[in-house]
């Protein structure tokens, strides 16, 4: 067993901690009045700022050594230099924790030399826990997860809002806000493509990639290369998450599209 992997029980642990101090704040149907935009179009509650503090103060107590990298507090000072750092999204999906909706996860991921080599997701407003080791597995709830067999972008389940022109041959399911936990879909069988052209950070995606990986999908940026975490610019370029047999289709179809939207700019 690697090394890093012996701090799962502990980490899962924190996480369900986390998990608890979110519920304070979220209720069913119920929009929070705790919530603000940090800059247009992106907003941040004060469960986002508990959670980050609970998450710095637990994981660097398990793990001093470690860097770190979130998406609500200040990064540690030389970080990517670092050969270990967590990578923490306190609530991805904060705009449907905000509207007492359940698409939100709070996402911790160990990254070594580049690599997530630990994830979690929380998700307790959907009664959902999913991990991962890497070289040992993708897990809900204790079941381990492996992703489907579709063999053509014709049928595919996606979760998406609407379907237009070409994607008109996917098959819809349900969009939860967070895209960890889109990328959960496709690690839980329950959907076969993630894929986007908007930037994300790192922290949006590491504890999902590993999940999704170790379930048996493929993950890469929008340029079909793999995705490497705790770097300088912690910006990804776009994501492809799929089941194999799809993923380089997914990949084309992607890359057409970026090649239309730099031809209408």
């Amino acid at each position: 067993m690697p090394a890093n992997n012996r701090l799962l029980p502990d980490l899962l642990a924190i996480a369900d901690e986390a998990a608890a101090r979110a519920m304070l704040d979220w209720a069913p149907g119920e929009p929070s009045r705790k919530a603000w935009e940090k800059v247009h179009g992106e907003p941040v509650c004060e469960a986002d700022l508990a959670i980050d503090a609970l998450l710095r103060a637990r994981l660097g107590a398990l793990l001093p050594q470690a860097a770190w990298l979130s998406e609500e507090s200040a990064e540690t000072p030389g970080r990517s230099d670092a050969p270990l750092a967590w990578v923490v999204d306190p609530i991805d999906g904060t705009r449907d924790f905000v509207r007492g909706r359940t698409g939100w996860a709070i996402s911790i991921a160990l990254v070594e030399a580049g690599d997530v080599q630990l994830g979690v997701l929380a998700a307790p407003a959907r009664q959902e826990r999913w991990w991962a080791a890497r070289g040992a597995g993708a897990f809900r709830n204790g079941a381990r997860l492996a992703v489907g067999a579709q063999a053509t972008l014709a049928g595919a389940r996606v979760p998406l809002d609407t379907m237009r022109g070409v994607d008109m041959d996917y098959r819809m399911v349900p969009k939860p806000n967070g895209i960890a936990l889109r990328m959960a879909m496709v690690a839980g069988n329950e959907a076969d493509l993630v894929a986007g052209l908007r930037l994300s950070g790192e922290w949006d995606i590491a504890a999902a990639t590993l999940i999704a990986q170790e379930a048996g999908a493929i993950v890469t940026d929008a340029l079909g290369d793999p995705i490497r975490f705790n770097k300088p610019d912690p910006r990804v370029p776009g994501l492809l998450c799929g089941v194999p047999a799809i993923h380089e289709a997914g990949l084309a179809r992607l890359r057409e599209r970026a090649l239309k939207m730099r031809g209408a700019g």
